[in-house]
Formats: C-alpha cells, structure tokens, sequence
C-alpha cells in the first residue's frame, strides 16, 4: 500500500463479533474455532470496499491474531493476507501467550508500535475496549492527533454510523 493510505486496525470481538441478544434482519452468524459469532455482512463489506479502493489498508489488532485472517475473513466478506498485529507470545492462531506489556495493555504497544513504524500515515484504531481504555490510552492518543480511535458498544458492535464519523475524518 502507498504511503499515504491510513491504517485501519481492527478488532473482531465487540467490534465485527457484536454480543446482540437477538441477530438484526440481515446479520450473518458462524462457527468458528467453537466460538458463535454474528456480524452485519453490510458493515465488513463497506470496510472491504475502502481497503480495495486504496481509501485504508485494514490491519488485524484482535485476539484473534492469524486466526482472524484464516477463518473469519472470508465468511465476513473481507480480504484474506491482511498483516496480523498479534499480542507477544502468541502464535498464529492465537488466544494464548503473556498478558503483561509495556503499557498495561498490548494492543496499546501494538498500536504505538505500528505508529512508530509508519508516522506518515494517519491510523484509524477500531477496538470496543478503547472505551474501558481510556486512561491508559488518553495521554497517547493526545499526543497522536493522526490516530482517530472508534471504540463500539459491545452489543451494537460496529456500525454505519460509526463508519460515517471514519469517512469524515478521513476526508469524504
């Protein structure tokens, strides 16, 4: 991807895997790794048509580490071969590995490391628990302007609504 697309991480529970007691007209739901998770298809395909449009090039920041882009890509509609951000200590499929890191949390560490490594490119950072997050990420962020954090209601997961408030800042 060129060097001015934005980042878009993303997060799979909370954020694509919405907790809705009752699956909304027109959702999916799928078994994956035994885990039950339900997603609106019209959601992952807006974020896939940006990432095919060059408008961002999406990024997984999950638990779900490898296992995100080998069993829930395509069944969600999104692109398989995204770059993993996996928590340290954690293989392919993830779920397992230290929970301690820098900050307190790893996908903070993660989310600075991939700042760091790109500080050209605006960062869009969508992940429900930014919300429990924010005192350990407030500081960061205010020093980071190019970094725009979308944290999702765990039982609403992520919306077009949300998606909206993203295409503004990005530009359109």
């Amino acid at each position: 991807m060129a060097a001015d697309v934005p980042i878009l991480l993303l997060d799979v529970d909370g954020v694509l895997n919405a907790v809705a007691p009752e699956l909304p007209a027109g959702w999916r739901r799928g078994r994956f790794n035994g885990y039950v998770l339900s997603w609106d298809p019209t959601v992952t395909a807006r974020l896939r048509a940006w990432h095919d449009a060059d408008r961002v090039e999406i990024q997984w920041l999950t638990t779900w580490a490898g296992d995100a882009d080998r069993l829930l890509a395509e069944p969600m509609g999104l692109p398989r071969g995204l770059r993993v951000h996996a928590r340290p200590g954690v293989g392919p499929t993830g779920f397992a590995g230290a929970l301690s890191s820098a900050s307190g949390w790893w996908k903070l560490d993660l989310a600075r490391a991939v700042a760091e490594e790109h500080p050209e490119r605006r960062i869009v950072w969508i992940d429900d628990d930014l919300a429990y997050e924010a005192a350990g990420t407030g500081d960061w962020l205010a020093a980071n302007p190019h970094v725009l954090v979308v944290a999702p209601d765990v039982f609403a997961g992520l919306t077009h609504e949300h998606l909206d408030a993203v295409e503004e800042w990005l530009g359109g």
